[in-house]
Formats: structure tokens, sequence, C-alpha cells
């Protein structure tokens, strides 16, 4: 599924994914995360619709001999534990934020 996986200095890492027509679509890595046991990662397309409306895609995450290796999440029950995981990340991440301003505020 992803071609490449890189991240050069100062730049946000990207991947590379080839849809099932064959078309590229190059994604930024939002996070790399633990549900149910398992590793996963979320990607937010850089063009595009899906990119215009903030989509982003999920997909099960692992390395072999060093190198990634997505695969798509077949399973409903196991996409709802991992959209779960990834929708309480977004959650802690907006608190810490928000937290962050109220300190800044007190200074």
């Amino acid at each position: 599924m992803a071609k490449d996986l890189m991240k050069e200095e100062n730049e946000e890492m990207t991947v590379t994914l080839t849809l099932d027509d064959d078309t590229e679509l190059e994604c930024v890595v939002l996070t790399i995360f633990e549900a149910g046991g398992k590793d996963y990662i979320a990607l937010l397309p850089t063009e595009g619709e899906d990119a215009d409306t903030g989509e982003v895609y999920l997909y099960r995450y692992g390395e072999t001999d060093g190198e990634p290796e997505l695969s798509n999440i077949e399973d409903d029950d196991e996409y709802e534990i991992v959209a779960d995981a990834f929708d309480e990340l977004l959650d802690e991440q907006e608190f810490d934020e928000l937290v962050g301003e109220d300190e800044l505020e007190d200074l």
C-alpha cells in the first residue's frame, strides 16, 4: 500500500499511497499510535477533495526489516476501535493546547 515514508529535516513526514486505481496520493503523517495492542497510522491527504474536507485515513502500521508497512483495516469492529482511539488522541491534544493557553494567560 505505502510506497514511501520519509522525513526530511524541518519538514513533515509524508507517505505516498498507491490507491486501488493505481493513482498515487501524498499524505502527511499525523501520528502513529496504538489501539487494541496494535500500531496504526493516521494520514491526511495533501491535495484533492479529502484534503479540503480534512478527511483522515487510518491504516494498520508495522515495519519489516526497518521498512514501514501499511495495510488496510478490513474489520468494522477493528476500525471502530482505531477511530475511537484516534478521536481520544485528538481530544487529549486539544485539552493540552487549552491548558497551555490558560497557563499563558495567567502569566
